[in-house]
């Protein structure tokens, strides 16, 4: 069973990702993280972020283990994946090591911008998950104090919306919402109901393919 999970940056996407996977027994690829690895190689060699040849050989080069670095959540790291997530020739590099991890035997569950639009259009089930950039800016705001990266909402939310309209409007895999995904909207739902809602709209998804 492959799940393929949409949405903005802290719309609750992996959170409820994570649940649908150890729910169903599935490994997990937050892809998100394929594009900070990137943008944080890059910054640790000093190497500008809109580079093409760097940027493309650093995800070509990159493999699943590299993304067990805590850094890579850091704020700072998630406005540099926003750029090298624009450059078509990245995402054609990583195109690969997702579709594989998505093909395992158990199949999986993975989360980004174009899992269900692009990378895995024959997925199983496909769940879009946003909020208002308000709330996003919010949950953003709190998770950074927790991790002592405390930065001003007003700060957050500007980033937040720079986010939102580059991943919309790249010209490679844009952030969409595919026409046969499920729209959980969580902006009025603490963590879990928006974990059980996703869990449901799995479960009925499923029950609905075995029916037929």
């Amino acid at each position: 069973m492959i799940v393929a999970i949409d949405g903005p940056a802290a719309s609750g996407k992996g959170t409820v990702a994570r649940a649908i996977a150890a729910h169903f027994g599935l490994p997990h690829l937050d892809t998100g993280l394929l594009y900070r690895a990137v943008g944080a190689s890059l910054k640790r060699r000093g190497i500008a972020l809109d580079d093409v040849a760097a940027a493309e050989l650093a995800a070509r080069n990159l493999t699943l283990d590299d993304l067990a670095d805590q850094s890579l959540r850091d704020r700072h790291v998630g406005e540099a994946s926003s750029v090298v997530a624009a450059i078509p020739e990245v995402r054609a590099a990583l195109i690969a090591l997702q579709r594989d991890f998505a093909n395992g035997r158990k199949g999986a569950v993975l989360d980004g911008r174009d899992i269900g639009t692009f990378i895995c259009p024959d997925a199983d089930v496909k769940l879009f998950i946003t909020a208002s950039s308000e709330e996003r800016a919010r949950r953003r705001t709190l998770e950074l104090e927790a991790r002592d990266e405390a930065t001003p909402y007003a700060d957050v939310l500007a980033d937040i919306r720079k986010r939102d309209e580059r991943d919309s409007n790249r010209s490679s895999a844009p952030l969409k919402m595919a026409d046969d995904a499920i729209l959980i909207d969580t902006t009025a739902l603490n963590v879990e109901v928006s974990i059980a809602a996703g869990l449901a709209a799995v479960t009925k998804a499923m029950g609905r393919k075995a029916a037929n």
